[in-house]
């Protein structure tokens, strides 16, 4: 399989971390400055910057949820238990579900088109999260590997994507 060598590129500016402690805040630079918080969700933009891929799962054992959730989710969508940590352990490797290219990104999504929106399946999840193939051309079942922008990270959830994998 021929590989496309042309990386994707992040085209925006960067957020300005404006605390930590207790959640964290970022300034996000727009035409009109936005502030918003990843309140209980801080940990799983944490772990992005430190390269680490954080999803929630529900503690309750009576609960018939018992996958992983990325995005992670504050509180389990079915019994509304406070979610907890786990750090999945690198590697990070899945297989695209679905996937498309995006000639225009729109608002928020500063990434240099087109790019590739890839859904990937990883096992142990109970979703199927987005994100984008940093170089190649996807196809259905094709196995990637999660990486990282730890260096001037973002911020945001485009401070996680895939590359392909071969075994």
């Amino acid at each position: 399989m021929a590989t496309n060598k042309k990386e994707i590129k992040f085209i925006g500016q960067v957020t300005k971390i404006k605390q930590t402690k207790p959640q964290t805040v970022i300034e996000w630079p727009r035409t009109l400055t936005h502030v918003h918080t990843f309140g209980l969700l801080s940990p799983f933009f944490q772990g992005l910057k430190e390269g680490k891929l954080k999803a929630t799962f529900c503690p309750n054992k009576n609960c018939p949820e018992n996958l992983l959730w990325i995005p992670p989710r504050a509180h389990c969508p079915d019994c509304h238990t406070e979610m907890k940590w786990k750090i999945l352990r690198n590697p990070v490797i899945g297989t695209i579900y679905a996937y498309t290219e995006v000639a225009y990104a729109g608002a928020g999504i500063e990434l240099s088109t087109p790019y590739w929106q890839v859904d990937v399946e990883s096992p142990g999840l109970a979703t199927i999260p987005k994100s984008y193939l940093l170089h190649g051309t996807p196809t259905i079942g094709m196995k990637v590997k999660a990486e990282f922008r730890t260096k001037n990270p973002t911020n945001t959830v485009l401070d996680y994507y895939w590359v392909p994998y071969k075994e």
